[in-house]
């Protein structure tokens, strides 16, 4: 039996702020603004995990109202949703990311960030497929005022 979920994020870019993008820190003149580190990447990633396995979303199991999550690494996060997923019998069978920004340019950092992942979710990093884009200098992300990514997880009964 499989599942397939799909996840979604965005964050606005501010000054002052690190910019962790798929578990690895960015350098940036901007980072994503959040309650927790703000990874777009990883929190899309979460919500489709948790949606193939119908167990919510990251905002009802990481509330940006409780201060246990505030600056909160993003791989911790994604860590406790492989683990409530394990708990109800399913394990990850492949992912896929696609991230959506206009600068700085992802691809040179797309290994180390599959390199971060793939542990996290118990399989090899030919199970983690991660892919860019801009938005073409249209709206927010296009302007440079945000970041977004998109998300599908495949789960299949362990």
């Amino acid at each position: 039996m499989i599942r397939v979920g799909f996840g979604f994020d965005v964050h606005r870019l501010v000054p002052g702020r690190d910019l962790w993008l798929g578990g690895v820190l960015i350098p940036h003149t901007v980072g994503a603004l959040g309650h927790s580190d703000a990874d777009v990447l990883l929190h899309a990633l979460c919500d489709a995990l948790l949606g193939a396995a119908a167990l919510g979303d990251i905002g009802q199991h990481f509330p940006d109202t409780d201060a246990k999550w505030k600056g909160a690494d993003s791989k911790r996060l994604l860590e406790a949703v492989v683990g409530m997923v394990t708990e109800k019998g399913w394990s990850v069978g492949n992912v896929d990311l696609t991230l959506i920004l206009e600068r700085p340019k992802i691809m040179p950092y797309v290994p180390a960030m599959r390199a971060a992942i793939a542990p996290l979710l118990r399989v090899g990093e030919d199970a983690v497929s991660i892919k860019a884009t801009t938005n073409e200098k249209m709206g927010f992300v296009g302007r440079e005022e945000g970041v977004s990514a998109h998300a599908v997880a495949l789960l299949q009964k362990a």
